[in-house]
């Protein structure tokens, strides 16, 4: 049977990093909706094609549209043992359109752990975040800053500052997450699905714990 992770966690809790580190621990695909989307809308396909007109008049892409890209990527020989899924579902309306997806390959939700960080952390450590031009190498004035102020250290390109990492908008960000997500945690929760880990330990430590979760609240991973 395989095996089904949904990874919750705020703008800068690290759940890019540990969802890497996860998948491939487990041996599992990183599924991205964010990446699913960008993948559409470069190859213009007719999901992608949808998504592109509600993005551009500024509008949500509709659920169904959402659902049936990660339909076709789930469908896909690499998620045949399953998959950890990053950016879906948002809402518990969507967390029950996984579900009827999933039993179609015969499978389930088997964990969602949530990657917990307070407030105050996250405004930090996203304001402090540079971002390579080159290849998106990611960098932090305090906790990773380069061996050159502003220059990749990988592949020498600039840095800079994204707009979603600037100030004034971190914080619209993080509550609009928390509002939004909210429902979704309380949804997992009353499943008995939820795994709470602490995100502000070093990242050693959060996989760790992470890992050792899972293994505990699901038989099907090992």
């Amino acid at each position: 049977m395989p095996t089904f992770i949904v990874l919750l966690g705020p703008p800068g809790a690290g759940k890019g990093t540990q969802a890497q580190i996860v998948s491939q621990k487990l041996g599992l695909p990183h599924i991205s909706s964010g990446d699913i989307f960008r993948e559409h809308l470069k190859n213009q396909t007719e999901l992608g094609k949808l998504a592109k007109g509600f993005m551009e008049r500024g509008e949500l892409v509709l659920d169904d549209v959402t659902i049936s890209m990660i339909r076709e990527r789930l469908s896909r020989p690499d998620c045949a043992s399953g998959a950890l899924l990053d950016g879906f579902p948002r809402t518990p309306a969507q967390a029950d359109a996984l579900a009827a997806m999933l039993a179609e390959f015969n499978g389930r939700v088997n964990a969602v752990p949530y990657i917990k960080v307070a407030e105050q952390v996250l405004v930090e450590r996203l304001t402090g975040r540079w971002t390579c031009k080159a290849q998106g190498h990611v960098y932090h004035e305090r906790h990773n800053p380069p061996k050159v102020a502003g220059i990749c250290d990988l592949d020498g390109s600039e840095l800079y500052q994204r707009d979603d990492d600037k100030a004034e908008t971190v914080l619209n960000r993080i509550q609009v997450y928390f509002a939004q997500t909210m429902p979704l945690i309380e949804y997992y929760q009353k499943a008995g699905l939820l795994l709470e880990v602490d995100g502000t330990q070093s990242i050693e430590k959060v996989s760790s714990d992470l890992l050792s979760g899972l293994a505990k609240i699901s038989k099907s991973i090992a």
